[in-house]
């Protein structure tokens, strides 16, 4: 089975290390805690006058770099390998942001090793990439084809109210992919 891994909110904390680094550098400022955030984009749960703020906090430079690994992410895409299936990062990088791609090689590496670098995948249009499977916490991804894989939700606040897709998580990933 082709197995494509979204990065963001999958395998990198995007948005517990966005909150983390929000409240510090801003620490007057309104936040929503991470259990109560309702939209994918996070400037979407904040006020529009916050927007330019929220962005200078994820475009800065090392941002991406520096995410911490979602806890069972390593183990879960090792254990995914060792059973045989191709799993390929797929990823779409933030348009704002000057080094986002590089940034999200360089995170590959640190965390996963040189090699692993070669199964990632960087497109604004995830319909477009051939597999069996992806796990992606964005509720609906969309494109320009009808894509060949299924959509498996990774549980986030932002996607617990789609009830018509499976869900999962870095906990129980054996028994999810059992059945696609």
């Amino acid at each position: 089975m082709i197995v494509l891994v979204d990065q963001d909110n999958v395998l990198a904390d995007f948005d517990g290390s966005f909150l983390e680094k929000w409240r510090r550098q801003f620490p007057g400022e309104f936040y929503v805690a991470f259990e109560q955030r309702k939209d994918f984009y996070a400037h979407k749960d904040y006020p529009e006058e916050l927007k330019e703020k929220i962005v200078s906090v994820y475009a800065a430079p090392g941002f991406i770099l520096n995410l911490p690994l979602i806890s069972g992410a390593s183990e879960a895409l090792a254990q995914l390998i060792v059973l045989g299936h191709d799993v390929r990062i797929c990823s779409s990088p933030l348009t704002n942001y000057q080094n986002c791609v590089e940034e999200k090689y360089a995170w590959v590496e640190k965390h996963f090793g040189k090699d692993f670098t070669n199964r990632i995948i960087l497109t604004q249009d995830k319909t477009l990439v051939r597999g069996d499977v992806l796990i992606d916490d964005k509720q609906e991804i969309t494109g320009l084809l009808n894509p060949e894989w299924e959509h498996i939700i990774f549980d986030r606040p932002w996607n617990r109210e789609i009830r018509n897709k499976r869900r999962l998580t870095w906990q129980n990933w054996r028994e999810v992919l059992q059945g696609a």
